[in-house]
């Protein structure tokens, strides 16, 4: 006579599955004991042998424990926190981390019950972990999206040694459209290697530029880190012109020409869904060719505008404007503000299959498809006026131009934008009321201006305080009221004060944006037909509610975001 199965006492969402006619107690029992052998969650187990649906088990989840049910579909999942929480971790426990707010972390399980995933999660990162409950299927197939975006951002170059360097994949690219395989091979092997793990660190650090500078007696390589330049290397100085061929001939540049300044680009695949590339600029100085590499993550543009750190009004604003039929958005501010990314997110949002985009840059940093993207060649005669009036003959939507730099493009943007088009484009001005005066002094008419120009964005990087070390800063109520702090912003404000950690870089890690939105209003458009200066514009922009540059940094410093001294760095009174 055989044994009987020894029975295991159904408890939790077994015992609510069995109640509600899910599953027969047997086949609960069954369930529970082959998940515990195969290691699987009850939840997966079920699913993946088709003894439950995931609506049904989270049906029932919810009604016993009292959880609302999440709809993971309507997530964005470019927002989700990356390499806060390791990989191995979400695979392990079947988890996932959604968003945070402040120390609290909010984790996507199927399975309520699986509070040593929360507490394990808890212990890794130091955050508080708060239970959200989604349908496994859903959390399933978000999960393996995470981990594939998570692998071709940063852990794709985790498992690269100093023999893999070597043989990355890299490629040289020919501005004028494809690339060049017969490139010379590589120099010595020692000079490729340090130059790989250069760029490889870079990439690794959130650098957005490499300098390589010769001088007399010293040859040094900085990044540009969160808008910050700082040394990483001190190479022998009898390796400059080494480094600079090679750098030369990664970047099809002609490597005997050391007399005049040359522009390159380099192509570098992470992984069989991600590359980077670099755009790169080399210029003869008395003591060699300094070399700038300028990296460009295509991921960045496509992070979401909530990614981007528009306050809620500013971010409607922006999406108001992207939905208008025609008109002009202008993003403005001095070089590496985000421009860029502010612009290819605005036209993310407008790609799709109903909508001809077309853009004219100099040059085309991030390669997007879906839109037609001109590279703007001077040498060849082609410039963003050119470029605008080819466009206006191929029946477009949407036309992004680089920049608006003088009087002949700015005129053609402006009839675009008059005759059934959206225009986006930057200048480089301070301020929302700088660019209207700037338009001015080009020679373009006011009442052009006025009745085209939908919404002008200012904006400025500024760097993020770390998480894992920032403190509080104990300042004055006068010094704060002084800086610009409202009464009614001081009683909820949290004031934090960098440290410094391995984590971060003196005290900072990543950038927010900071902006000023302006939407063109009435009061406005009389304002600039009537030639007004930029002081009467800035006046009426806030009289309309519109903050400035700087009230929006201490929205960020409030919120503990940043600190009071990047906000002074990055804005002016």
């Amino acid at each position: 006579m055989n044994a009987p199965t020894s029975s295991i006492a159904l408890s939790g969402l077994a015992r609510r599955l069995v109640k509600d006619g899910v599953l027969s107690e047997q086949i609960a029992q069954d369930a529970l004991q082959s998940a515990t052998r195969d290691k699987k969650p009850l939840v997966t187990f079920l699913v993946d042998n088709r003894l439950a649906t995931s609506a049904a088990i989270a049906e029932a989840a919810s009604d016993e424990f009292g959880t609302p049910l999440f709809d993971l579909s309507a997530f964005n999942m470019a927002t989700s926190p990356k390499n806060l929480v390791d990989s191995k971790l979400i695979q392990k426990h079947h988890t996932l981390p959604l968003f945070r707010r402040g120390n609290r972390l909010f984790i996507a399980v199927s399975d309520p019950t699986n509070l040593r995933a929360l507490d394990e999660i808890k212990f890794h990162t130091g955050i508080n972990t708060d239970a959200i409950l989604v349908e496994e299927t859903a959390l399933a197939a978000a999960i393996l999206k995470y981990l594939d975006a998570n692998e071709d951002s940063m852990d794709s170059l985790g498992d690269l040694n100093e023999a893999g360097l070597e043989d990355l994949d890299i490629e040289a690219v020919d501005e004028a459209g494809g690339n060049d395989d017969a490139a010379p091979a590589a120099d010595e092997a020692p000079i490729v290697k340090f130059v790989n793990k250069i760029l490889i660190d870079a990439i690794r650090g959130g650098a957005s530029d490499i300098h390589f500078e010769p001088y007399e007696k010293l040859y040094r390589i900085r990044y540009r880190t969160d808008g910050i330049l700082f040394d990483v290397a001190k190479p022998p100085v009898n390796l400059a012109g080494r480094m600079a061929a090679r750098l030369k001939v990664m970047s099809q540049m002609d490597i005997s020409e050391r007399r005049i300044p040359q522009d390159g680009r380099i192509k570098m695949k992470l992984s069989k869904n991600r590359s980077i590339d670099f755009r790169v600029n080399s210029l003869p100085t008395i003591w060699g060719e300094k070399i700038v590499l300028r990296i460009l993550d295509p991921s960045s543009a496509k992070l979401g505008i909530d990614a981007l750190g528009y306050e809620a009004i500013q971010k409607e604003m922006y999406m108001r404007a992207l939905q208008q039929p025609q008109g002009m958005i202008l993003v403005t501010g001095p070089t590496g503000s985000g421009k860029t990314v502010s612009l290819y997110t605005g036209l993310n949002i407008l790609n799709t299959s109903e909508i001809n985009i077309s853009t004219a840059e100099d040059p085309v940093e991030i390669n997007l498809e879906g839109i037609n993207q001109v590279n703007v060649n001077a040498k060849v005669g082609l410039n963003f006026a050119d470029a605008l009036r080819s466009f206006l003959r191929q029946d477009p939507d949407v036309i992004m131009v680089g920049e608006i730099r003088d009087l002949e493009t700015a005129e053609i943007a402006i009839k675009a934008a008059q005759t059934g088009h959206m225009v986006m484009s930057t200048l480089h001005t301070n301020s929302a009321a700088e660019t209207i005066t700037r338009m001015l002094n080009m020679g373009v008419a006011p009442f052009n201006i006025a009745t085209t120009v939908n919404l002008i964005i200012a904006q400025r990087l500024a760097r993020k305080l770390c998480p894992f070390c920032a403190v509080k800063a104990d300042l004055p109520h006068e010094t704060l009221i002084h800086e610009g702090f409202k009464e009614e912003q001081l009683k909820t404000a949290t004031i934090m004060k960098p440290v410094g950690c391995p984590k971060c870089q003196n005290g900072y890690k990543g950038r927010v944006g900071v902006y000023e939105v302006v939407r063109i209003t009435p009061k406005i458009s009389r304002i600039i037909m009537e030639e007004g200066n930029s002081i009467m514009i800035d006046e009426a922009a806030r009289a309309e509610g519109f903050n400035s540059l700087r009230a929006s940094a201490l929205v960020k410093c409030a919120a503990g975001v940043t600190s009071l001294e990047e906000v002074n760095r990055v804005t002016k009174d």
